[in-house]
């Protein structure tokens, strides 16, 4: 199987002022590229040759789990977003961010402050468990809660390389300004 990065539903400067060209260029363009450039080369000739992005993240380690997850990861970030989503969660998801959060605005404040909190690169996550409880996580790195069993359903990037173009070092910034265009209908096709 060959991974093929696939083409964003968007222009690249459709996300701006919150994400510029640029960013989009280098991020989704070149970043990305690699991960998915480099998993394709990994798996040749292992058991993973014909594994869903998944199965990989949720089996493997080192630099095929690292180039896996990434791949994943970037994807299901840069997917979330639209010049025009809706700007906040309704229906069932909605009901369970103010069951599992106290409100919208506090979920948002925590999500903020743990990716503003995670030392070095990683990623924020909002997950839900089998339950349907709600979770705030970080992952460092390349970490994903697939690999807690959990199933994902948003992620903010807090790599330098997601928000320095546009941002410099004001990460919290950065995550307080991806609000406007998260779109949450994706958010809760996931949920």
């Amino acid at each position: 199987m060959t991974y093929e990065q696939p083409a964003l539903p968007y222009a690249e400067n459709a996300l701006e002022p919150v994400i510029s060209a640029e960013t989009i260029r280098y991020h989704y363009g070149k970043h990305e590229k690699a991960y998915i450039d480099n998993l394709n080369r990994l798996i040749k000739g292992t058991e993973f040759e014909n594994s869903e992005l998944e199965d990989i993240i949720e089996k493997a380690d080192g630099p095929l789990f690292n180039n896996a997850s990434q791949a994943w990861n970037h994807i299901f970030y840069f997917f979330t977003f639209s010049p025009d989503g809706s700007r906040e969660p309704g229906g069932e998801l909605r009901k369970a961010i103010e069951r599992d959060f106290g409100s919208f605005e506090k979920f948002k404040d925590a999500f903020v402050e743990a990716g503003a909190g995670l030392f070095g690169s990683g990623w924020v996550w909002l997950s839900r468990d089998d339950e349907g409880k709600l979770l705030i996580t970080q992952g460092r790195n390349a970490g994903n809660p697939l690999t807690d069993g959990l199933t994902p359903l948003l992620t903010f990037d807090v790599w330098e390389h997601a928000y320095y173009i546009d941002y410099k070092n004001m990460r919290a910034d950065y995550l307080r300004r991806l609000w406007d265009i998260v779109d949450w209908d994706v958010v809760e096709s996931r949920y």
